[in-house]
């Protein structure tokens, strides 16, 4: 789980969801390498350790958002978040975006159903 780059809550409870703000693939170092494929594989890691912090997991993910930088990583960015999801697949929206934070080629934010 990484720390925020920005003024705002990584994780909020509203009712009986979870919303988890965008996440990017960072380690330690920062953005790891490899690409959307590495960023993505990472990035979904920290969703799943961030989700953890409130005892949810990924399989409780109804719903994800995720950002490209560039549209042409779209079948990359699919093999990864299957990947990641197995075989759990939440309702998705990717969007192609101009630039990320930390100059990340890929973000992703969840909506996560798990009732108090």
């Amino acid at each position: 789980m990484s720390t925020p780059v920005g003024p705002y809550t990584p994780l909020v409870r509203a009712g009986d969801f979870l919303i988890a703000s965008g996440q990017l693939g960072l380690g330690p170092d920062g953005l790891v390498d490899g690409g959307v494929a590495g960023q993505l594989a990472k990035a979904i890691e920290n969703l799943a350790a961030l989700l953890a912090t409130e005892g949810a997991t990924l399989d409780q993910v109804v719903k994800t958002t995720v950002f490209l930088v560039d549209m042409a990583d779209y079948a990359t960015m699919n093999e990864v978040y299957c990947e990641g999801f197995g075989d759990h697949r939440p309702a998705r929206a990717a969007v192609a975006v101009a630039a990320l934070p930390l100059g990340a080629d890929v973000e992703i934010e969840a909506w996560i159903h798990q009732p108090a």
